[in-house]
């Protein structure tokens, strides 16, 4: 895997690069839909290529490794042949599943036991074992196993956490760099930066991950809780750490005005299950703002969705045909809804790219954060 950086803009950190793998470039800054368990949910892999032009997808660890499992998946020959996505394909260890599991799991310098949230059966998940199954999946870009503090998080337990990830992290490349891949095409491992809202362990765990000189790095542990401010805080320390030449990917971030906001920080890559979530319970993101359509005042709106945004599901339904579909819990509102959600956070990546080439990047996120996150 190769990251070549394009343009810088002259009033922020924010870059455009070409992140390629064996399945295909990459344009950075990028958003990646979280396809979970092998699916955006409600979208076909077509509607991802063609219409939102989504350019890579997330798979996770835990949800494959119980459902459909590491056989069928082996079968088929990775994720890329099961699903029919033939773009590159990111999956998450699991560390944040398993974190979320806070009743039915326990931690230990091993790895960590959980129940299944399936059928309540016992499991393990080691550094070892997450790469062996990251491996049978067949992601191009895998994740180190990490764990996830929570927020608040007291001082000596992030420190805690955040030296086992550290070990964690010896074991997972350890393993990773002593195996191949399944399926004739190269993965690669990128390290997780933890430390909770610590300045200092951010500082270190920054320190320690770009140490190890992987493709690329990513930004864990934000976006639990913390406010916005101490996000964009810790990962501002943290960027001044991690190589420049590597792509960043922060990890489960965000709103629209977050990605922004952390795009000029120097950030590259993000995911999140925000529009595909939000979408199915009738909140959409705009070119104008956010719009709750099951409101009352979009009953006889014709009007189309977004026409400003462009794209098939945004242009040709209206506001009122959508708020029926979803307030009648249609399955059709669920998908017209992710299509528009996910359509329109692509087409705000490609906006910022464009800005950072023409060198008016912060100024135009200035105006876009309050703009997009404005309720219509």
């Amino acid at each position: 895997m190769t990251f070549t950086i394009h343009q810088t803009d002259p009033q922020s950190q924010a870059r455009t690069g070409t992140l390629t793998t064996d399945h295909g470039p990459i344009q950075t800054p990028i958003f990646m839909p979280v396809g979970t368990a092998g699916t955006v949910k409600a979208v076909h892999q077509r509607e991802l290529e063609h219409d939102i032009n989504a350019e890579i997808i997330l798979g996770n660890t835990y949800h494959l490794y119980l459902r459909p499992g590491l056989d069928i998946l082996s079968q088929a020959g990775g994720l890329h042949r099961f699903n029919g996505w033939q773009r590159p394909i990111l999956t998450d260890s699991g560390g944040y599943q398993v974190y979320s599991l806070s009743n039915t799991r326990k931690i230990k310098e091993e790895g960590v036991t959980f129940k299944s949230h399936i059928d309540g059966s016992a499991h393990i998940f080691t550094p070892e074992g997450v790469m062996d199954i990251q491996r049978t999946i067949g992601a191009d870009i895998i994740m180190a196993f990490d764990e996830c503090t929570p927020y608040p998080c007291e001082y000596d337990y992030a420190r805690r956490s955040m030296d086992m990830t550290h070990r964690w992290l010896q074991r997972c490349i350890t393993r990773f760099d002593e195996t191949q891949g399944h399926y004739g095409y190269r993965q690669v491992l990128f390290p997780i930066v933890q430390g909770s809202t610590y300045t200092d362990l951010r500082r270190q765990s920054a320190e320690v991950v770009a140490s190890h000189g992987r493709e690329g790095n990513a930004i864990g542990g934000l976006a639990v809780g913390e406010p916005a401010e101490q996000m964009y805080e810790m990962i501002a320390i943290v960027n001044e750490i991690l190589p420049a030449d590597k792509p960043r990917y922060l990890m489960g971030v965000g709103t629209p005005a977050n990605i922004l906001e952390a795009i000029a920080l120097g950030v590259d890559m993000f995911d999140c299950v925000m529009p595909t979530r939000n979408a199915r319970h009738g909140i959409l993101f705009t070119t104008e703002g956010v719009i709750n359509i099951k409101n009352e005042k979009w009953r006889n709106d014709f009007s189309p969705i977004d026409a400003a945004l462009g794209g098939y599901a945004s242009t040709q339904y209206s506001r009122a045909y959508l708020r029926h579909l979803i307030r009648s819990e249609e399955i059709l509102g669920a998908q017209i809804a992710s299509l528009h959600n996910l359509t329109f956070y692509l087409w705000l990546v490609r906006e910022a790219r464009q800005h950072i080439a023409a060198g008016d990047y912060n100024s135009w996120k200035n105006d876009m954060t309050t703009r997009l996150m404005k309720r219509l």
